[in-house]
């Protein structure tokens, strides 16, 4: 039996071999990868480097300057928060406490059972519409705390 690390490892090469011959494949890599593993793995960080003819310290910085890589799974829905100038005039600052303290987390934690990852996110472009957010990648204008509970109790199921 092939251990989890060998197919992490296995996948990944698959994915870096299809994309390494594109311009600037980085980026695309990265983005599939967390595509197909919920996450950047960290395993995985050496073998694009290789592949690339770059350094490990480079696809570190990388990964670790966009956040929306992430070194580890997120939960089964992820509830990302404007934090923007425009959504924090528009109360998006009262929001990000009670959203922190409805799900009992904080940013770019995952609730103990797994249901949901709260993330902060500059700009959903919504501006007009602030306070925004992004459930599952649905995005939600004029956002209140009315709106922020049921959200909280429909991602806990």
């Amino acid at each position: 039996m092939q251990s989890a690390s060998t197919d992490i490892a296995a996948r990944a090469i698959g994915i870096i071999d299809q994309l390494k011959g594109k311009e600037g494949p980085l980026l695309p890599i990265l983005h599939e990868l967390q595509e197909e593993f919920g996450y950047v793995p960290h395993e995985t960080l050496p073998l694009i480097a290789q592949a690339l003819n770059i350094s490990r310290a480079e696809v570190y910085g990388v990964v670790t300057f966009y956040h929306d890589y992430r070194d580890h799974p997120a939960g089964r829905h992820v509830l990302k928060l404007c934090r923007a100038e425009a959504c924090q005039s528009m109360g998006g600052d009262a929001l990000a406490d009670k959203a922190r303290q409805l799900l009992g987390i904080d940013w770019h934690g995952t609730t103990a059972d797994g249901a949901v990852t709260l993330e902060p996110v500059y700009c959903l472009g919504l501006c007009a519409c602030a306070p925004s957010a992004m459930l599952d990648g649905e995005v939600i204008g004029r956002l209140n705390a009315e709106t922020l509970e049921e959200i909280a109790a429909e991602v806990r199921l």
